[in-house]
């Protein structure tokens, strides 16, 4: 019976401490430059001691290492080929891609991909511009926060009706100002959401960072659920320039092109 109990302990324990070091590299996720041992210890809640041990296990095991800033740590490129190895395993990276590259070369623009995984978008392919000298700064793997992002109000204008107040009330208070464009009003996003329906595409105006603009719109699957989201980012001077018109008719092609691929029947 002690025996029992002893092997039970040693299963929480274990347990435990995969779950931690889980949260840790979700954590450094997030910080691609590194992230100070204080911080990490702050956000996933653990002391600092258990923190260092974490990271030392996790060290021995090729997942992460200290950088040139004493004290402060980062994934490997042992996440990132585990990354990679995953998302070559989505057939729709290799149905959209072809598709996607077709748009980029329309274009000239960053296009970006996205997959929605609970309360965010997460971006799964992006190829850089061929024309434009702007680079943004997102990156695969990244997290995007559903209100201030357009493939993130994509997501959230062809869910449920009744995600939204549940997102608000989940999110608000990460939900703040990162440019006097954000929107951080409950009645106000409910507006912008109706309207994306309407027009079948959604807009970042410079919400996350002045002189940006990205325009996404929907992918829809099988079962008629928006589930992907492909976007346009570029400087909002050379969108001035092109024309949201022009953009859009490239990006709802490819849009509803690869929710054909997906055999839906809806398009935008």
């Amino acid at each position: 019976m002690s025996d029992h109990i002893e092997s039970e302990g040693k299963k929480s324990v274990n347990n435990q401490s995969l779950v931690r070091g889980l949260t840790l590299l979700e954590i450094l996720s997030n910080f691609p430059n590194g992230c100070p041992l204080a911080k990490l210890s702050e956000l996933s809640g653990l002391n600092k001691s258990t923190t260092h041990r974490m990271l030392q296990s996790l060290q021995s095991c090729g997942f992460v290492k200290p950088t040139n800033t004493m004290g402060t740590y980062r994934l490997t490129s042992k996440c990132l080929s585990i990354g990679q190895k995953t998302l070559s395993s989505l057939n729709i990276i290799n149905i959209a891609s072809p598709l996607l590259e077709e748009l980029n070369l329309e274009t000239g623009e960053t296009v970006n991909f996205s997959l929605r995984e609970n309360g965010h978008a997460i971006m799964i392919y992006k190829l850089e511009p061929t024309m434009g000298m702007m680079r943004t700064r997102s990156y695969i793997g990244q997290h995007l926060q559903l209100y201030c992002s357009a493939m993130g109000k994509i997501f959230m204008a062809y869910d449920q009706r009744d995600y939204l107040p549940l997102y608000w009330e989940k999110n608000k208070s990460h939900i703040k100002k990162l440019t006097c464009n954000t929107i951080t009003k409950l009645d106000d996003m409910k507006n912008e959401l109706a309207t994306i329906r309407d027009l079948g595409f959604a807009m970042d105006a410079e919400e996350n960072e002045i002189g940006v603009s990205c325009i996404a719109c929907p992918i829809f699957d099988i079962n008629g659920k928006v589930v992907y989201s492909v976007s346009i980012s570029l400087s909002t001077a050379r969108l001035n320039q092109i024309g949201k018109t022009a953009l859009l008719q490239h990006l709802k092609k490819a849009a509803n092109a690869i929710s054909n691929e997906l055999g839906s029947s809806n398009s935008i």
